[in-house]
């Protein structure tokens, strides 16, 4: 503990008497002033520490830091010739800043205290109740209205595992999904109805913090509307719902006579309120039965029934549902939806996500996962190529995540702000493939759009284009893109100028190119174009070490995609996992731990052995040709077993290069992609999967 002496007792030496007395790290010995009746001496005194009007008799005692108070330099001269040469000596000025930090200090934790106060009044003024949780679903804080609807005192809110005190509650789901509910309605254990929004809180580094719950006491209003049992008051009630919703609805009596429609009812239907009120059900329909009626007699909704209704004949789809009071009928609401409307909105839907598809890059580095030597080279491979303009090779199985790294190689890139269009050069036809990558000009065969179409170069141009199975182009498109990679133009189909494009090439194959080259399949300069950044992707049997973190990364997106709230895996099913030699690699893996999560009870949270698909038979199936059929087979498998040696013998026969073994066996090869991944059809360990 440091021994400190104070010179000067007045406005800046009581300050800092006040703040030194409360600080544990010093020892006030004294303080002096000339004046007796200095404001610090009486301080001094209060608190039982010497005081005097001279600093001799303590200049020369065993004194670590002088403060010099008074802002007299002859006072400050005289302290630094008397000092012991240990002691430290604070001339008046930097004592005088530190007061003044010090009382901006208390202002500042006064102002900040007052807004802090006035935030929590208004919170315990507000009608509807609120809680707050942190991320460990512990409550934080819980206002005077929500103590007075839940019914229980603040004292046993706070510190508390909100899900020991409210059971039903929702806010750990939220601190989970990280998405918020609106105007959820909840049952609470005092029997009292709530309508409640939760909402995540989530900081400017995407880290979760907590959550809070926003509710009203609806008690009362819901009581007073299941107490009301006169169908035309429930009209009156939600009448200006109706009239302003743009679904198209119908509400008749119990007797099926039309009580109500809406201007979206006329709008689908042609028909008016002199067309349908007082009339009976049946009156607005072209063709088909009378869904009101039907749910009248059997008292079940119906939902998606086809039929036409009005002059004009409309394709409608309904859904009825009868309004049953007490256990008695009192008529029954209908909603239209327009069929065409439907389809319209549904092909916008597709082709919206085609484009979306299309242009972005999903993925980024930090998607990849795996901490393995082996995966871990291929990363680095993969940074130093999206730094380049360079062509990039990615090789590796079907289901390592060649799209993934394709992804991160574009996002990672400077083009990153550009398209990035994606394409499968096997799963397009031959006789289209070179107008979607080169577009074509009017007139270039039949049924070319007038004007033209742009190819997918042209429309990646800036960006970045992916082409997948490569090691499948023909020799006459390998020619082509030749073209494109050497002179970086391309020319339309039908058309003769050419056209300059600056597109960043990403390519990838589970083909061995090398091979192809010998068996005169593929182009040899343009595989020098292609090879001059190969990026090999391990398959997953040689990254083995990296299942657990995969398996982990995959329960959450299976958790977001199937709202299932799965914890872990034990080790066990880890072990058992490990033993499987992944033919299908990470892709087979997502299925294998779907499956087992989808067949596991709601409330199970880990993965146990028992859970995961017999692996086993997997490896069966996957087992090299000519084992032959078992005599007691059935005559199904027996076939299915044919078809698997035959395509297998006539891939081998073809170097496995699908588009002329599709050729050979006189299918599509969208047909030969289905049987390969119906038959688990390997080359080299590597499967065909699409």
């Amino acid at each position: 503990m440091k021994r400190v002496l104070i010179v000067g007792a007045g406005k800046g030496g009581s300050a800092l008497l006040e703040i030194l007395y409360n600080t544990k790290k010093m020892n006030i010995v004294g303080i002096t002033d000339i004046n007796p009746d200095a404001k610090g001496l009486k301080i001094a005194a209060e608190y039982g520490i010497p005081a005097g009007t001279n600093f001799d008799k303590w200049i020369n005692k065993d004194i670590d830091i002088i403060v010099e108070a008074t802002g007299d330099e002859h006072v400050l001269d005289q302290l630094v010739e008397k000092r012991n040469r240990k002691t430290v000596i604070i001339p008046g000025s930097v004592a005088y800043i530190i007061t003044e930090l010090m009382a901006e200090k208390e202002s500042l934790l006064e102002r900040l205290k007052l807004q802090t106060n006035n935030q929590e009044l208004i919170l315990n003024n507000i009608h509807d109740g609120m809680i707050v949780v942190n991320n460990q679903e512990v409550v934080q804080f819980v206002n005077k209205s929500a103590e007075r609807i839940v019914g229980i005192p603040k004292e046993r809110f706070i510190g508390q595992d909100i899900k020991g005190i409210i059971a039903d509650t929702r806010l750990p789901h939220i601190l989970r999904s990280r998405r918020k509910e609106v105007n959820q309605r909840l049952l609470l254990e005092n029997g009292k109805k709530v309508i409640s929004t939760r909402i995540p809180i989530i900081n400017a580094e995407e880290q979760m913090l907590g959550a809070f719950a926003v509710f009203k006491d609806i008690t009362e209003v819901m009581n007073l509307a299941e107490e009301n049992t006169d169908l035309k008051e429930i009209k009156t009630l939600l009448e200006a719902i109706i009239q302003s919703s743009d679904e198209a609805i119908s509400v008749v009596d119990e007797h099926g006579t039309g009580i109500m429609i809406n201007p979206a009812y006329t709008r689908i239907t042609g028909l008016r309120e002199a067309d349908i009120l007082g009339k009976p059900a049946n009156v607005d329909i072209s063709e088909g039965e009378s869904m009101h009626m039907k749910v009248l007699q059997t008292r079940r909704a119906v939902r998606r029934v086809r039929m036409k209704v009005g002059p004009a004949k409309k394709e409608v789809l309904v859904n009825v549902a009868p309004v049953i009071v007490d256990g008695k009928i009192k008529g029954s609401v209908g909603v239209l939806h327009d069929v065409s409307e439907i389809q319209t909105l549904t092909s916008e839907l597709k082709r919206a996500r085609q484009i979306i598809r299309n242009l972005e890059a999903k993925y980024t580095f930090d998607d990849i996962i795996g901490s393995s030597a082996e995966m871990q080279i291929a990363l680095e491979q993969a940074k130093v190529g999206a730094k380049t303009p360079a062509t990039v090779l990615l090789r590796g199985e079907s289901g390592t995540g060649k799209e993934l790294f394709a992804h991160a190689i574009h996002n990672e890139s400077d083009r990153k702000h550009y398209k990035f269009i994606r394409v499968n050069c096997a799963a397009i036809a031959e006789n289209i493939l070179e107008s979607e990558l080169f577009g074509y000009e009017e007139g270039a065969f039949t049924g070319a759009k007038q004007g033209g179409k742009k190819g997918l170069f042209e429309e990646a141009n800036m960006g970045s284009i992916f082409l997948d199975e490569i090691g499948e182009l023909s020799l006459h498109m390998q020619a082509k893109l030749l073209r494109v990679l050497q002179e970086g133009e391309i020319i339309r189909v039908g058309g003769t100028t050419p056209a300059a494009i600056d597109v960043r090439v990403i390519t990838a194959t589970n083909v061995n190119l090398e091979k192809a080259i010998m068996h005169k399949t593929f182009r040899e300069d343009l595989y020098y174009r292609l090879n001059r950044l190969p990026i090999y992707i391990p398959s997953l049997k040689e990254r083995i070490e990296d299942l657990p973190e995969l398996i982990d990364y995959l329960i959450q997106k299976i958790n977001q995609d199937y709202g299932r709230n799965m914890k872990a895996i034990n080790e066990e099913a880890i072990a058992y996992l490990k033993q499987y030699h992944w033919p299908g690699n990470v892709r087979e893996l997502e299925n294998i731990i779907g499956r087992a999560m989808i067949y596991m009870d709601m409330n199970e949270e880990v993965i146990r052995k028992e859970h995961i698909p017999n692996l086993t038979t997997l490896m069966e199936s996957s087992q090299p040709l000519g084992e032959g059929t078992r005599a007691n087979d059935t005559l199904q498998h027996a076939m299915e077993q044919y078809e698997k040696q035959y395509i297998t013998k006539v891939l081998q026969e073809h170097d496995y290069n699908k588009t002329r073994t599709a050729r050979a066996l006189k299918i599509s090869i969208r047909n030969l992609y289905y049987k390969l991944e119906k038959h688990r059809i390997e080359k080299d360990g590597m499967q065909y999967f699409s």
